[in-house]
């Protein structure tokens, strides 16, 4: 009987899953030593966010077929340390779904009427009713930026209480928002028109601070912010001077920089425009119990040799499978990302169009590789391959699959088209020898560049000294340029530059460079 070892306090429904198919082991707190000695022994691992799977873990681990994370996210598991293993990774996405929606209503009604100070007040033998004068939520404007799964509930139920809504998100279309009843619109329209605001977005190094003192300057002074999503989004300190000065009206958060909240933040010395609750999105009865099930759930899949359904590596693909086309595959995850980007995300469709002898192969990997990339910039950890066609689906993303099996220039060829509503974007790429990955076109310009991490990409027009002038802007922020390539179609026509970067781009130099004499667009892509 295969044995599952529980490193972390999980609600007795999940182990008595487990029960049916396993022996299951509950020790809790062990120490990285202790883990490492006794894990050979097991071929499940069901943790939640105390036990760090290190890859010393992970390599002492010689007969782990599946780590299960009882929660949404997995920073505590090396997951590519696993994926070499051949350990699938799994996690809970959907389990507290409900709970951080409600969390949200609640924290912003609470908002709303000041109902933590008051009854704070009532408590203390005070009966000040006028001090707590609140403002009613019926027809106000809420701005929802992020319309996955939890920002949609949040919609739905807002929207029936009366509510007005916007919204922002890149990857989502306009059909699919306004089936939520909102109005998509830009950033700046957002803050400008929304008397409430509410975050649901990862953090990644481009939401890092997107509420910062620029951000709130746009925003009415009678708005009011909450965050359920993650700390690091709003600038605290920027958050703290608005709401003493009078320049917001309150914040709710239950997300911070640094977990637990430092004793001397002075977030806590904010009055009743502000309410702090410690990270409680996911505590509900409810929410435990549903991650509990569905990670047991999967792990007993997987002990029985079916495929797990929120896998967060690569599952479900035959081994020889897999050695074939993960090449092709990570080809098709970096062109979905570059397409995705070089769109503005809003794609309302996808073509995936495969040729030459990769016309010949399964097809269903590389399309949702391509997905997957497409959605990567936006929900980071939240998409993998198990999940990247349903998160498209409800997003609105209409895939189309076209094959060619004639070859061109290469043995095997991928191009993407994405349609958003205002521009369609096309990128190709190929494998050379040692399935080295080439961008070998970009809105039809021919180009031959190996992807990096960090590339300036440029419209222009092909003229003498532009080369020459985005050296020189580059130099001067000591950026280093790795590599240089020029796409056109005609001379002195318009022409694609591509400029593989050592260093990301400085703020405030994209604008430079747009300023340049015959730079018609330039966008900064990171791989």
């Amino acid at each position: 009987m295969p044995k599952v070892l529980v490193s972390d306090p999980i609600e007795q429904v999940g182990l008595d899953l487990l029960a049916q198919v396993a022996q299951v082991d509950v020790k809790i707190g062990l120490s990285e030593e202790e883990l490492i000695k006794i894990i050979p022994e097991y071929d499940a691992l069901m943790i939640r966010s105390g036990t760090k799977v290190t890859k010393d873990v992970i390599e002492a681990a010689n007969q782990l077929k599946i780590i299960g994370r009882a929660g949404v996210g997995v920073d505590n598991v090396d997951v590519p340390a696993a994926t070499r293993k051949g350990i699938i990774v799994v996690n809970s996405p959907e389990g507290n779904t409900i709970a951080a929606a409600e969390h949200t209503l609640a924290m912003m009604l609470s908002l709303a009427r000041h109902i933590p100070d008051a009854n704070a007040a009532v408590k203390a033998g005070q009966w000040d009713r006028k001090r707590f004068t609140g403002v009613e939520i019926y027809k106000k404007t809420l701005g929802i930026i992020g319309l996955g799964k939890i920002g949609s509930h949040v919609a739905t139920v807002a929207r029936a209480m009366g509510m007005k809504l916007l919204a922002y998100d890149p990857y989502l279309s306009t059909e699919r928002a306004e089936q939520l009843g909102c109005r998509l619109v830009e950033l700046d329209v957002l803050f400008a028109e929304s008397d409430f605001i509410t975050l649901h977005l990862p953090k990644t190094p481009e939401t890092q601070h997107l509420i910062n003192a620029k951000t709130i300057a746009k925003m009415k002074p009678t708005a009011r912010i909450i965050n359920c999503a993650r700390g690091g989004i709003i600038d605290e300190v920027a958050l703290v001077e608005a709401l003493k000065s009078g320049r917001l009206a309150g914040a709710a958060l239950d997300v911070f920089e640094n977990e637990p909240l430092e004793a001397d933040s002075p977030l806590r010395s904010l009055g009743m425009e502000a309410i702090l609750t410690p990270h409680l999105g996911a505590s509900t009865e409810e929410a435990q119990v549903n991650v509990a099930i569905d990670v047991a759930e999967q792990i007993r899949d997987v002990l029985l040799g079916l495929p797990a359904r929120s896998a967060v590596n690569i599952p479900g693909l035959r081994p020889d499978v897999l050695e074939k086309l993960a090449p092709y595959m990570q080809l098709a995850e970096t062109l979905g990302n570059l397409v995705g980007q070089l769109a503005g995300g809003r794609v309302e469709s996808l073509e995936v169009r495969l040729q030459g002898e990769l016309a010949t192969n399964e097809s269903q990997p590389i399309v949702i590789a391509a997905l997957k990339g497409l959605l990567s910039p936006a929900l980071r950890e939240r998409v993998n391959y198990v999940n990247a066609g349903l998160e498209a689906k409800e997003r609105g993303i209409r895939v189309v699959e076209t094959r060619d099996e004639s070859q061109r220039d290469y043995a095997g060829s991928l191009t993407l088209i994405a349609k958003s509503p205002s521009m369609t974007r096309s990128v190709s790429g190929a494998l050379l020898s040692h399935n080295e990955l080439r961008i070998t076109s970009i809105d039809d310009f021919p180009i031959s560049v190996a992807p990096t991490r960090y590339m300036l990409l440029t419209l222009h027009r092909d003229m003498p000294g532009i080369i020459g002038k985005i050296g020189t802007q580059l130099g001067s922020f000591n950026v280093n340029i790795a590599s240089m390539q020029v796409g056109r179609k005609m001379v002195r026509g318009n022409a694609v530059m591509v400029i593989s970067l050592d260093d990301p781009l400085p703020e405030g130099l994209l604008e430079e460079i747009l300023k340049v004499p015959g730079i018609r667009d330039a966008y900064i892509v990171n791989l």
